[in-house]
């Protein structure tokens, strides 16, 4: 990498931000705000969680931002890094507290017949699908699938070279589709053992 800075489009607003400028402030959380928390409930699949998430990561941010040297890292990939990390803290103690016995999710009343049941069992089987998958593949596939980052700001936020967020991206699709391939095998197994 070449001694350049980086641009940041919102470096100005963390700078003013960070000296007490209540207006900076506001702008950035409106800036940040939406895509914290979308990559937040993405990862935990839980909007409380998530909105908790996102209040943490910018309580670290406003602390951040005092002290945050423009040109060295975008401050908005900083962000998605402590969101990314937060949730990776939350996801192992879920881990720790889960008992493998746990009452399954129950289904959803209000789904209609036909297409919106098949639709919600599909929604739910890729969400199983991408809970399934280790932490960092999952992470890499939230922010360039569901939030369209380049790979170079994926891997920055993930701080992992361009050739390992690759890697987590390849495992994560692999896995994904060969745990709904097999699902559709076993849908399709059992509509013709029915006649």
């Amino acid at each position: 990498m070449t001694s350049s800075t980086i641009q940041d489009p919102l470096g100005d607003l963390v700078v003013r931000a960070g000296a007490g400028d209540s207006h900076a402030a506001n702008a950035l959380v409106r800036a940040l705000l939406p895509r914290v928390f979308r990559v937040a409930q993405r990862v935990l699949h839980d909007a409380a969680e998530a909105e908790d998430v996102a209040q943490e990561a910018f309580i670290r941010a406003w602390k951040a931002a005092k002290t945050w040297k423009p040109g060295a890292a975008k401050f908005e990939t900083w962000v998605h890094r402590v969101t990314l990390n937060l949730c990776f803290d939350r996801l192992r103690r879920r881990k720790r507290l889960v008992h493998e016995d746990a009452a399954p999710e129950q289904a959803d009343d209000t789904a209609s017949a036909g297409d919106g049941m098949f639709d919600a069992q599909r929604s739910k089987r890729i969400r199983q699908a991408m809970e399934a998958l280790p932490e960092r593949q999952r992470a890499a596939i939230v922010l360039c699938h569901f939030e369209e980052m380049g790979n170079i700001e994926a891997a920055a936020a993930l701080e992992v070279s361009i050739e390992a967020l690759e890697s987590l991206l390849s495992r994560g699709r692999r896995a994904l589709r060969g745990a709904l391939l097999d699902e559709a095998a076993h849908w399709m197994g059992g509509i013709g053992e029915g006649g």
